[in-house]
């Protein structure tokens, strides 16, 4: 792939839009948007900080259980690169406030006929140094 089909305006400002839209709802504990914005499918994985999650059932259903408290968060260090119209990577770094721990977060999203889903997602915590 040429680096004209990388970043592309146009798709780069949907997936931001995405993104910032998934975020808004992580930290309002927006659960329908959550459940909206990842792929209803079986092969979609989430690995959290303490769970590994395989499929849209267990990702609702950990969401579902997952206390609604303590969702604030700040992000650093957010990247996120297109590749062509239909496929993108976001990658951030975040703290939330009183905590001495940072997350690190990344995400593949694909365009599919319903719109910008993500597909895989990581999540991971480290003790500052």
């Amino acid at each position: 792939m040429n680096n004209e089909h990388i970043d592309r305006p146009a798709v780069l400002a949907e997936v931001n839009a995405a993104f910032y839209r998934y975020e808004q709802a992580l930290i309002s504990n927006d659960i329908d948007v959550l459940d909206e914005l990842f792929w209803h499918d079986a092969r979609t994985v989430r690995y959290g900080a303490t769970e590994s999650l395989y499929g849209i059932d267990e990702i609702r259903d950990f969401r579902q259980r997952r206390p609604a408290n303590g969702l604030e968060r700040l992000l650093e260090n957010t990247q996120i690169t297109t590749f062509g119209e239909d496929m993108a990577v976001a990658s951030t770094e975040f703290h939330r406030p009183g905590s001495n721990r940072r997350g690190r977060q990344m995400q593949t999203w694909v365009k599919l006929p319903c719109g910008w889903r993500i597909v895989a997602a990581h999540v991971s915590l480290l003790d500052a140094p």
